[in-house]
C-alpha cells in the first residue's frame, strides 16, 4: 500500500448500512441549509492522534475556481504530514479538480520517498468514459506506470474529492454507494444516512458543537490498514465541516480533531441544550 493513501479514510467516512446499499449519482439532499462545501479560501487543519500520541496533521484548502473543458471546477489541495516521531514519516500532497456536482476530474497524489517525490495522476474523461492513470518520479522524468480503466458510465470520487462529497450528502435521507478511485482500482464508499444529531467538544472552542453523526465500516483496506468500524461528526449547518472522527486500524483506534480553520463568517455552531 502506498503511503499517500494512509489518511484517505478520514476523507471518506465510509459507512456500513445493514440491508443493502443504494447507488445514487446525485442524491436528493433534504436540508434546510444551502450547501457551501466548495468555497474558495476555505482552509481546515486537523490533528491525528493515537491514544496520547500526536501523529500528525491534515491541512485542506480550497484554492481557486476556474473553467476546464467549458465547465467550472474547483482546485483543492491537502497536505498530510506526520510529526517528527519514531517509526512514522509521512509527507504527502493531494491535488484535485472537482466540478460543482462534486465529481472528480483530476487527481494528483504526491508522496515523499526519502528525498524524492513520487506522483500518481488520474485524469478522468467522462466523455470518453475512461480514466487515464500515470505514476512516476518527476525529478528524474521516470514513468513507472501508465494505464487506462473504463469508468463504467459512472461519476467517480478520488481521495480528496470524497471529503467534499461526504459533506455535500450530509443531509441525504438515503444510504449511498459512492464510486471511488483508489490504488488504481474502482472501489466504493458505503455511507449510511440519515445522520443523528449530537454534540461534541474540541479544544479549539469552549462550547459544545452542534453536529451530525454517522457510523460505518470500510468497504476495502485503507489507511493504516483500516478494516473496522468508524464514526464521523460534521457541523450541523450549511458549511458541513468535519469536526471529529474515530476509526479502527491495525494499531488501534485513531482520533481526528479540527484544530483551526479559515472560513469567512463561519465558526462551529453552538449546540443549544
Amino acid at each position: 500500500m502506498r503511503l499517500y493513501y494512509r489518511f484517505i479514510p478520514f476523507f471518506l467516512f465510509i459507512l456500513f448500512f445493514t440491508g443493502g446499499f443504494i447507488f445514487i449519482d446525485k442524491p436528493s439532499l433534504q436540508s434546510t441549509y444551502k450547501s457551501q462545501v466548495l468555497k474558495t479560501g476555505e482552509e481546515l487543519l486537523y490533528e491525528v492522534s493515537y491514544s496520547f500520541i500526536k501523529l500528525g496533521t491534515i491541512r485542506i484548502k480550497t484554492l481557486d475556481k476556474y473553467y476546464k473543458n467549458g465547465r467550472p471546477v474547483y482546485k483543492a489541495i491537502a497536505f498530510i504530514d506526520s510529526y517528527n516521531i519514531p517509526l512514522v514519516s509521512l509527507h504527502n500532497v493531494f491535488e484535485s479538480e472537482i466540478d460543482e456536482s462534486l465529481y472528480s476530474h483530476q487527481f494528483i497524489g504526491s508522496e515523499l520517498e526519502g528525498r524524492e517525490w513520487k506522483y500518481t495522476k488520474y485524469e478522468l474523461n467522462y466523455q470518453q468514459n475512461k480514466v487515464f492513470m500515470e505514476r512516476g518520479y518527476p525529478s528524474r522524468k521516470v514513468i513507472l506506470m501508465k494505464d487506462t480503466l473504463s469508468l463504467d458510465n459512472k461519476k467517480f470520487q478520488d481521495g480528496l474529492s470524497i471529503f467534499f462529497a461526504a459533506r455535500e450528502y450530509l443531509f441525504s435521507q438515503n444510504s449511498l454507494n459512492i464510486p471511488v478511485l483508489i490504488n488504481e482500482k474502482k472501489e466504493y464508499a458505503y455511507i449510511k444516512y440519515p445522520c443523528t444529531n449530537e454534540s461534541v467538544e474540541i479544544d479549539a472552542v469552549n462550547y459544545p458543537i452542534d453536529v451530525l453523526k454517522f457510523e460505518g465500516k470500510a468497504g476495502f483496506v485503507g489507511v493504516f490498514g483500516l478494516t473496522g468500524d468508524f464514526q464521523g461528526w460534521f457541523s450541523n449547518d450549511n458549511a458541513r465541516v468535519p469536526i471529529t472522527a474515530r476509526m479502527n486500524v491495525i494499531i488501534g483506534s485513531i482520533y481526528v480533531e479540527l484544530k483551526s480553520w479559515k472560513l469567512p463568517g463561519w465558526n462551529p455552531p453552538r449546540r443549544n441544550k
